[in-house]
């Protein structure tokens, strides 16, 4: 996916943890971060943390939306999946995508990954990888600040 495209409709979770939201629900007012992981990712539950300081710290001004992607038929147990996001207090909707329809919207591979989009929908800013989250920081950040501006 190329920046400045436009949001792929939220199609083909195979459910919903902790809430469904719909692409209409996301654009408009205020950007949204994607976080792909997996159960079996060990670098996404380092990085949860800070997944979860930016869904606290901006709550009024980013909408963020957990995608679980599996790597293998183990990442499939749905059970798994509701124990280990309650473990890293994933409290953000979970759009568990089993069968890859969604990462094959966004032509995503990886896990961890973050996309963000601003308010209108347009991807602003994607990285894969466990490093990197002073960059996320600062791209989640731009893109807030070109709200507050609007």
């Amino acid at each position: 996916m190329k920046l400045r495209e436009p949001m792929p409709e939220l199609v083909g979770a195979t459910e919903w943890l902790n809430g469904q939201v719909t692409k209409d629900e996301l654009i408009g007012e205020k950007p949204t971060l994607f976080h792909f992981w997996s159960i079996s990712c060990h670098l996404c539950k380092e990085a949860m943390p800070q997944v979860n300081q930016f869904r606290d710290e901006f709550k009024d001004k980013l909408n963020v939306v957990a995608v679980h992607m599996p790597r293998s038929e183990n990442d499939l147990d749905i059970e798994e999946i509701k124990k280990v996001a309650s473990e890293h207090a994933i409290t953000q909707p979970i759009f568990v995508d089993s069968e890859l329809k969604f990462a094959d919207a966004l032509e995503n591979q990886y896990v961890p990954a973050y996309y963000v989009f601003d308010k209108e929908g347009k991807l602003r800013h994607y990285q894969a990888g466990g490093g990197g989250m002073k960059m996320l920081e600062k791209r989640v950040n731009r893109v807030l600040n070109e709200v507050e501006k609007a």
